[in-house]
């Protein structure tokens, strides 16, 4: 019981210290400051177009995953959780050089048309999917496998092509599994901080998101460090919260 006490001190702690050194009677203030409202304004830019884009590559991605067997699909989920695992920063790295001026992808797209992806909130765009886009396939393909076939089946008796089935059959089945996996993919854009800072640098009003403007109001504003991430602890908890039926298993 010692033993679970301290490891629940360990998440407590830091929670409560943040709430008792909040300014509270700053808070209003520090909310409507130019640089917390332009930081606040291109992270929901941000996380939310990375959640759209994770959606379009993601569901396509999970339905390959889930009617894949054997070592394949080993390889192919190997591959699709491996930004889950990886370090922030190795991952910023890896996007520069895949889509940096003298990257993979990046130097053609430099030399034919003359397009510079990275320190641009295109950039910051492409870090969060990278490293969110592995939730939202997670949820999906547990969807996926989750489904009773016998209504897919039934569709195609009935003469629905593959097109029709996985439109009016399969997506709305899985309605709860992409509602939750889009949230936590979205969630997990918001608070992205390490490849968003190595891929896309931290420059105010192009790739300043939330938790890179809590750095470095860490230093000229405590304040506004504080309060910002009050906003992103507050998000958390109301996402956990909103999933408890399915994350934690609550009655």
């Amino acid at each position: 019981m010692a033993l679970a006490a301290a490891g629940l001190l360990l998440f407590l702690l830091p929670l409560a210290g943040l709430i008792a050194r909040a300014p509270w009677n700053q808070v209003g203030t520090e909310l409507v400051a130019t640089e917390t409202a332009t930081a606040l304004g291109l992270s929901l830019f941000c996380s939310l177009t990375a959640t759209a884009v994770a959606l379009v590559l993601g569901i396509p991605l999970a339905l390959v995953l889930s009617r894949t067997t054997g070592t394949l699909r080993g390889v192919l989920r190997a591959l699709t959780t491996l930004p889950m695992v990886l370090p922030p920063v190795v991952g910023g790295v890896a996007l520069l050089l895949a889509f940096g001026r003298s990257g993979l992808i990046g130097s053609p797209l430099h030399q034919l048309f003359g397009l510079q992806i990275p320190f641009t909130t295109t950039a910051a765009v492409i870090a969060e999917t990278f490293v969110a886009m592995p939730f939202l396939v997670i949820a999906v393909e547990g969807g996926l496998r989750s489904l009773d076939s016998r209504y897919e089946e039934s569709a195609r008796a009935l003469g629905a092509n593959s097109w029709k089935v996985f439109a009016r059959v399969t997506l709305p089945l899985l309605r709860p599994a992409i509602f939750s996996g889009a949230v936590l993919c979205w969630a997990r854009a918001l608070g992205e901080f390490g490849a968003t800072i190595t891929f896309a640098g931290n420059l105010p009003g192009r790739t300043q998101t939330i938790p890179l403007a809590v750095y470095v109001a860490l230093e000229t504003r405590p304040d506004g460090a504080i309060v910002l991430s009050l906003i992103l602890l507050a998000v958390s908890l109301a996402i956990l919260i909103g999933l408890r039926d399915r994350w934690l298993g609550a009655p």
